[in-house]
């Protein structure tokens, strides 16, 4: 888990060179016939200029028309005629400008990118590739493998300051490791031995040793990467409205020249206007803004998989919360075991939890806690199953226990009903050998910014809020009570969360959830959102935008980045197209040669790029500066 060797400065010449091999030979090509032109090699120097200017425009051509075959609209036109325009009326100095001037807007493009893009790809960097493995459980002789060959149980040794490779517990009596990338958090987090040890986490200044509780693909660190690579390929939607709006322009930037040349008689009016009529804003600044914005909302925990979310979410109308694990902190505490007749209440929650070992859900977590606290201790299955959104069927002992939802229990046993509960309060059901055992009633309380965030969406200006969960109508009323939601839908499956979402007339529609049960309505919202920190992965790889942290007030952060990059991404498209009409209109009048009408696109180039960068910066007071991942493989069937 060495760091690569840093380049030297010759090979990075050679790479910029390989990358940016027109912006050189376009370089090449202006001085060598600068050089022909001065020396008297009059003709060669204008063979030489006006042939490459040309091949150049047939470049450009040939890319335009391939971009029209496949659907989308070219932006090349402009740039091409003005090449030719240029060439043909002998401006040759002033075609090689442009021919820079577009060579030179795509590498900067391109820089722009890449400097956006600068903590996605620090999070790629990171991502450990090999594990020093112990030969055997007890020997002192280790192997170096592929993090891939890791498997759950293996014992790992981390040497100081090496990034912990997957998900494992602590063996030591004591470590520190620093957690910065995951949870934000500056100093050192403090593990005992048989603590949790998330992948990418970086180890003290002592060497300890862990063992694999997950194997690469699942662990934390390794599947936030592939989310941020995902993210990082895709191209915002906007661009194609950007190109959109080279039609009008290239239309009124035609005409305009047109009209030069024909006031003025002079075919180099219509060149000179031509050379300030470049596309490179409307190319530039949308993509540039967008993994500006990827990069921003990264740097806050928040992967968006695509620049074409942020203008989905940036106009959302409605948001639909999950309940469990979502408004709420997913952590629900036991409080009342209520047995049927027949039943011992300690009995009950004692095979309960037996069961719920194996289960995934957040309330399974809760019941074996109960069952802790209560020394009663787990019973292994003979056989288990868990049913995503119903609950768990397992074999304990001589015993067939189910527990979860009532309609999943009174399934297995018909005597099954309905418990009374307080607002805000749940039930999870439990049967025993086909008769009705009984209810453990739990509280989920809300999260405690629950309410402050959907104040901050409201002050956003998005106008519909909307509940959706699979539990019982008391327990929905009672959270949608507390937080000041007015529409809310219990008791649903997952496919009735598809259905009413696909009704919801004030659109686009953003969902929020985090589990197994709400990857369905996550992929069919035209915005999903995942809360990907203690989220199940189907959720995550669901969604269009992943929280990484445990905090819902993540989703006014999202809305806010997602607007505030749209606006910049329009703001930078009209400011580029604004300065080169104002510069066209004054080249109309003869004002403007043509040479310097080059130079002065150049720098509107850069001032598009300039303001599209605005959307990788963070605004005062914005909180979190980091990358946390942290994704746990959880189901839910709340």
């Amino acid at each position: 888990m060495t760091n690569p060797t840093p380049p030297t400065g010759r090979s990075r010449a050679a790479r910029l060179l390989a990358r940016y091999w027109l912006v050189a030979l376009t370089i090449v090509v202006g001085v060598v016939s600068a050089v022909l032109a001065l020396s008297g090699a009059t003709t060669v120097a204008t063979w030489l200029a006006g042939g490459f200017a040309l091949l150049v425009a047939a470049g450009y051509t040939v890319r335009m028309i391939r971009t029209l075959r496949g659907g989308g609209l070219g932006v090349d036109l402009l740039a091409i005629v003005a090449i030719v325009a240029t060439v043909v009326v002998g401006e040759l100095a002033a075609a090689i400008i442009v021919v820079l001037m577009l060579a030179g807007g795509e590498a900067l493009e391109d820089y722009a990118n890449r400097r956006a893009r600068r903590e996605l790809d620090a999070l790629l960097r990171r991502d450990p590739r090999t594990a020093h493995r112990y030969v055997f459980d007890g020997s002192t002789a280790v192997e170096d493998v592929s993090v891939d060959e890791v498997r759950v149980g293996d014992i790992l040794l981390v040497r100081p300051a090496e990034v912990v490779p997957v998900d494992a517990v602590l063996l030591a009596e004591h470590a520190a490791f620093d957690v910065s990338s995951i949870t934000g958090e500056s100093l050192p987090a403090e593990k005992q031995e048989g603590d949790e040890v998330l992948s990418g986490s970086v180890n003290g200044t002592a060497a300890v040793r862990i063992r694999a509780t997950q194997v690469a693909a699942d662990s934390q660190y390794q599947q936030i990467v592939a989310l941020v690579a995902q993210a990082s390929k895709t191209k915002a939607r906007v661009v194609r409205i950007a190109d959109r709006f080279a039609v009008p322009f290239t239309v009124f930037s035609l005409l305009l020249g047109g009209l030069a040349w024909f006031v003025s008689g002079d075919p180099v009016r219509f060149a000179e206007v031509l050379v300030l009529a470049s596309p490179c804003p409307l190319i530039i600044a949308a993509p540039v803004a967008f993994i500006g914005g990827m990069s921003r909302s990264a740097r806050s925990g928040i992967i968006v998989r695509n620049g074409g979310v942020f203008e989905r979410l940036a106009r959302a109308k409605t948001v639909v919360f999950d309940k469990t694990g979502t408004l709420t902190g997913g952590r629900p505490v036991l409080m009342e075991v209520r047995a049927a007749s027949g039943f011992d209440p300690d009995e009950l929650l004692a095979l309960a939890a037996s069961a719920e070992q194996y289960s995934s859900h957040v309330l399974a977590a809760s019941v074996m806690r109960a069952a802790a606290e209560h020394s009663l201790p787990l019973r292994p299955a003979v056989s288990a199953e868990e049913r995503a959104t119903d609950g768990v069927l397992a074999r304990i002992g001589e015993r067939t226990v189910a527990v979860g939802k009532l309609s999943f229990v009174r399934s297995l046993a018909p005597d099954a009903h309905r418990e009374p509960i307080a607002p805000g309060e749940l039930a999870v059901y439990v049967a025993v050998d086909g008769a009705y055992a009984g209810a453990l009633i739990e509280r989920d309380p809300p999260r405690e910014n629950a309410r402050d965030m959907l104040q901050g969406l409201a002050a956003l200006g998005i106008p519909h809020i909307e509940l959706l969960t699979g539990d019982a109508k008391e327990t929905a009323a009672g959270v949608a009570a507390e937080l000041g939601i007015d529409d809310y839908l219990a008791e649903c499956l997952p496919a009735d969360k598809v259905a009413r979402v696909a009704s919801i007339a004030e659109r686009p529609v953003a969902m929020v959830g985090d589990g197994v049960n709400d990857a369905p309505v996550l992929a069919s919202a035209d915005v999903g959102i995942a809360m990907g920190a203690k989220g199940a992965t189907a959720a995550s790889e669901s969604a269009d935008v992943v929280i990484l942290v445990d905090d819902i007030g993540k989703v006014v952060e999202a809305v806010a980045i997602s607007r505030r990059t749209v606006t910049i991404a329009l703001q930078s498209i009209w400011l580029g197209i604004a300065a080169s009409v104002v510069l066209m209109c004054i080249a109309a009048f003869g004002v403007i040669p043509a040479v310097v009408g080059a130079l002065l696109q150049e720098v509107v180039d850069l001032a598009t790029i300039l303001a599209a960068l605005r959307a990788a910066r963070p605004t005062p007071g914005d909180p979190g500066q980091t990358i946390p991942p942290t994704i746990a493989s959880r189901r839910s069937w709340a």
